[in-house]
């Protein structure tokens, strides 16, 4: 039997609900177009809200009996927002989140680098935003909760899977006490400690570190601009470093580095916990302010990823999949992306339009995408936290150089996270233009969003279809283009014809319009009357023509589903 907490969390801002726990008194068996997700933390909930975006029945299961506690996940990217504006969340998360651009490292009270997060009219969000973790999961639930798509069952523990050709049974530990769960598709969310994971004998590859840092989340009122400060080598811990975020509703999270000789049970004694908060804020001047604790926990820097996250009808997400430092806010990030692209594909081969090889391009492209960031988040962990002496002397010379050079202060840089480009999945196009066009815009980046005069922006357009976006002088799509989608659609493929009219006129035979200047075409997507871009569901591009050539688009889906079924992972 599984007893989750029945008292609800304790915190300064934010109430918790103690849901009710779901059991069954015989096996449940769900049919070939329902998913089990399990795991109902940010990357569970937005993996289940996207299936059921797509008409996929989803049955959610969540451990525990509330949403989690403490900020946890605090900081989300632009891209983690498009993805949650898709999910349904994001204009709700806004009300409450802040919005921030620039970041500063500082060391011996100067301000040595300042970061800038680059900005554009177009863009629908902030590039970083600050919001608890239970306040996020908050709107991503009351959404599952209106979505007649999702079941959500609190208080069901998975405590054994197993897997037999085409079902996996999953053993679930209730108040009650147990019952048995058989799905043909099962998604595991279930966070970084995965039981899933563990139980099929799993194991990352990569690099863990030495530093371990402790999170404390304060009440106090700070009146500084929501802007990430970095303190390294403060003189009340020489050699380490210290981050400070602004949180919604007074809230101020500190993370700090733990000298290697400190245990973490003695790092979050209370005694120590107020020393250190008390320190910090005596360096910066405003230790005659009053502060209440909130929450705190410990974690350690791991740069981890499974080589595979498609295991026949078991696929991972998340920190299931991915163990990856919070240096330059890329642990939910990253999660909020392999939802993203797992959620199309599995929805493509759920609704028959795909075959079953799709999934394997989820584990090639986001596996290509985990390593990619595990190689630059490596570069931030190193200099955040020295992993040796011969790194600590490196990051030294930096910190003493930076005080009068301008030369060595970019090194500061926090490489934040960025959304992967799919350069090299196998579903990219190999029939078009692409080596004849600009790299910006090349297969596999995101296509630039697009904000129309009346606010409306492309993404919000473009989302959960294929896209055929054409630049055009002409008043009609051409015919020829319009039966190659009537074709695809025939085989119930979602795709859209998405024009962007050069004449300030509506384009008859497209599902949407846009205008847009010759100039705007030109400097934003590189395009001419005639350009086309074909873009996944996911806002990734999957082939650019610099004109339309009949049944191009044809033969990219052909090549497409061959490519699924020929993928390597």
């Amino acid at each position: 039997m599984h007893f989750p907490a029945t008292e609800p969390r304790k915190s300064l801002y934010y109430s918790y609900n103690v849901y009710p726990y779901f059991h069954s008194n015989q096996d449940v068996v769900t049919d070939e177009k329902t998913v089990t997700v399990v795991g109902a933390g940010p990357i569970g909930m937005t993996t289940a809200l996207e299936l059921a975006k797509y008409g996929v029945k989803v049955i959610l299961m969540s451990a525990e009996r509330q949403l989690s506690e403490g900020s946890r996940a605090l900081v989300y990217t632009k891209r983690s927002m498009e993805i949650l504006q898709f999910a349904g969340a994001a204009e709700s998360i806004m009300t409450k989140a802040l919005p921030w651009t620039h970041g500063n490292s500082i060391y011996k009270a100067k301000t040595v680098f300042r970061m800038a997060s680059p900005t554009n009219e177009h863009d629908q969000f902030a590039p970083l935003n600050n919001l608890q973790q239970n306040f996020l999961e908050d709107f991503l639930y009351k959404q599952i909760e209106k979505n007649p798509n999702i079941e959500m069952r609190w208080g069901n523990k998975v405590v054994a899977t197993e897997q037999n050709g085409e079902v996996v049974t999953l053993q679930v530990h209730t108040p009650e006490g147990e019952y048995t769960h058989k799905t043909h598709w099962l998604v595991a969310a279930d966070g970084g400690r995965s039981p899933i994971r563990e139980g099929m004998k799993l194991w990352m590859e990569g690099a863990s570190y030495e530093g371990r840092f402790v999170i404390a989340d304060i009440r106090i009122k700070l009146d500084y601009p929501t802007e990430r400060l970095a303190y390294f080598s403060p003189d009340w811990n020489p050699g380490n470093t210290i981050l400070m975020h602004r949180e919604p509703d007074s809230i101020w999270r500190f993370d700090y580095q733990l000298d290697p000789s400190i245990a973490p049970e003695e790092a979050l004694k209370t005694e120590n916990l107020t020393q250190a908060v008390n320190d910090q804020l005596k360096m910066i001047g405003m230790d005659h302010l009053e502060w209440e604790m909130d929450w705190s926990t410990v974690y350690s820097a791991r740069a981890l990823t499974l080589d595979n996250y498609v295991y026949n009808r078991i696929m991972f997400v998340g920190d299931a999949a991915h163990l990856l430092p919070i240096f330059g806010v890329r642990g939910a990030n990253t999660g909020f992306q392999d939802a993203h692209d797992l959620s199309w594909k599995l929805a493509g081969v759920i609704q028959a339009w795909a075959p079953e090889k799709l999934l394997e391009s989820y584990t090639f492209d986001r596996v290509g995408a985990a390593r990619e960031i595990i190689a630059e988040a490596g570069k931030s962990t190193r200099f955040m936290a020295p992993p040796t002496e011969g790194f600590r002397l490196l990051r030294n010379a930096v910190l003493s150089l930076s005080l009068e050079h301008e030369f060595v202060r970019p090194l500061y840089h926090w490489r934040t996270s960025r959304p992967h480009a799919y350069t090299h999945s196998p579903l990219n196009s190999q029939n078009d233009d692409n080596a004849s066009m600009n790299e910006i815009t090349e297969n596999g980046a995101l296509i630039p969003n697009f904000k129309s005069e009346n606010g409306e922006f492309l993404y919000d357009v473009i989302a959960g279809k294929f896209s055929i976006v054409t630049f055009t002088e002409q008043t009609q799509i051409d015919e020829k283009l319009c039966h190659e989608v009537s074709l695809l659609k025939s085989r119930h493929i979602p795709i859209q014809i998405v024009a962007f009219a050069l004449n300030g006129q509506n384009v008859v035979g497209a599902d949407q319009t846009f205008q847009i200047t010759q100039l705007e075409a030109e400097q934003r997507y590189f395009a001419e009357n005639g350009t086309i871009y074909l873009i996944r569901p996911d806002h990734h591009i999957n082939g650019r023509w610099i004109q339309y050539s009949e049944n191009a688009i044809l033969a990219t889906f052909e090549q497409f589903i061959s490519s699924a079924q020929g993928v390597v992972a």
